[in-house]
């Protein structure tokens, strides 16, 4: 794959993941559409699309989902519509970001993964980010649904960590997808006396889970093999920062002062902890090599 291809794919993937944000306010702020519903057609029509391009694909075939991961993956859908009940877009990004980084970060520390001086500095950066935004303030966004976006955010890190190594990904994303529907469309049952659907929230959802989701994805998938590890990583901080953008020109939204702090804090702190944790596992490998030369 020609680089400029991979760039052009990796931009396309951003804007689609940030694309989630920005249509999931749209839809629940400008129509009437309710966030169960949401949530139930986006993640059915992004295992329409993900089986399409399965089906079109060239993968190994392996790989069709299991139930704990398609459980994971509702969760993150459902906290993700309810919490854009009343975050921004940027606020909501930021937030989903810091929580699913935050969730590997800690597994892999669980795991017994130590951590270096600057990783240990990022991470107190990146925490001391997060509750400053988070801090009572007129400027401060509201805490449920905050919360909301935290717990989606911790799923969606699980539902990650969980699919390493479970086959062909765009196989099991649209597998997991099909399953975490009928768990969607119950709550949809429970929650129907607040149930409502009009022509433009639907076309929002379904751009958001054939689009955004399940294209968004493939795109990815398509593209992650050509880059390193680190460079996937550290790509995926542009996701706030382009759904911030699109928080302006869409919907109106300002970038307040401590959304920028904190924004830089999360963000940088991330990325600390991500390039020094590729800088330690490169020296690691040099090491023996170098060690084999000298007694050579």
């Amino acid at each position: 794959m020609s680089y400029a291809r991979v760039i052009a794919l990796t931009s396309l993937a951003m804007i689609a993941f940030a694309g989630n944000s920005i249509l999931c306010r749209l839809a629940l702020k400008d129509t009437s559409i309710d966030a169960a519903s949401f949530a139930t057609i986006r993640l059915l029509s992004g295992a329409v699309m993900l089986w399409l391009v399965a089906r079109m694909g060239r993968g190994t075939l392996t790989g069709r989902g299991n139930w704990l991961s398609a459980f994971a993956l509702f969760v993150y859908a459902a906290g993700f519509s309810f919490a854009y009940v009343s975050l921004p877009a940027a606020t909501g990004a930021l937030l989903l970001f810091g929580a699913v980084q935050a969730t590997m970060i800690g597994r892999g520390i669980w795991a017994g993964e130590r951590l270096r001086l600057l990783q240990f500095v990022g991470l107190v950066l990146a925490l001391a980010g997060l509750v400053g935004l988070l801090l009572p303030g007129l400027t401060a966004p509201p805490l449920y649904g905050s919360v909301l976006m935290l717990g989606a955010g911790v799923a969606w890190g699980i539902y990650s960590l969980r699919g390493k190594g479970a086959g062909d990904p765009v196989r099991v994303t649209g597998g997991n997808f099909l399953r975490a529907v009928p768990i969607a469309a119950a709550l949809s049952v429970i929650t129907y006396q607040g149930a409502s659907l009009d022509g433009a929230g639907l076309l929002y959802a379904v751009s958001s889970g054939a689009l955004a989701s399940g294209i968004g994805y493939a795109i990815w998938y398509t593209a992650l093999p050509a880059l390193k590890a680190t460079n996937a990583a550290t790509v995926q901080l542009s996701v706030p920062v382009i759904a911030a953008l699109g928080g302006i020109i869409f919907l109106g939204e300002t970038v307040t002062l401590r959304l920028v702090l904190a924004s830089i804090a999360i963000l940088g702190g991330i990325a600390l902890v991500i390039l020094e944790k590729q800088r330690a596992n490169g020296a690691q490998h040099i090491a023996p090599a170098d060690a084999a030369s000298r007694r050579g």
